[in-house]
């Protein structure tokens, strides 16, 4: 498979990871939020709320550059590159699979032909 197909690759797992991210965000907000509303309690209503809140938003911006990357690379935007390596590198704390696609991507975009697609 040449490079170009690698990123590609790359390219739509970055995207499907960070939407499947957004995903879990909306789904712990609603079952956070969701816990608190059950209770009817309006102090519970309340802390949930806010902890639900705060830990999808903060799923979420983790996610948003993830998407941002993997449509650049798509696009060959040279910034892409760079910002999916950084990525990758967080990526390697994610065991088992972030550490695995951690591992591919920074294969991929350090290839020399991945380089020439992106000058």
């Amino acid at each position: 498979m040449e490079m170009e197909q690698h990123v590609k690759v790359v390219a739509v797992l970055r995207i499907g990871l960070s939407v499947l991210w957004l995903l879990i965000a909306a789904l712990m907000f609603v079952l956070i939020v969701g816990g608190g509303w059950i209770s009817q309690d309006p102090d519970a209503m309340r802390i949930t709320w806010i902890v639900g809140t705060a830990i999808a938003g903060f799923l979420a911006v983790l996610s948003v550059p993830g998407i941002i990357a993997g449509i650049g690379l798509l696009k060959r935007w040279s910034w892409a590159r760079w910002l999916t390596l950084i990525l990758a590198v967080l990526d390697l704390v994610n065991v088992p699979i972030g550490t695995l696609f951690g591992i591919y991507t920074i294969w991929v975009l350090v290839q020399d032909g991945t380089e020439q697609l992106f000058a």
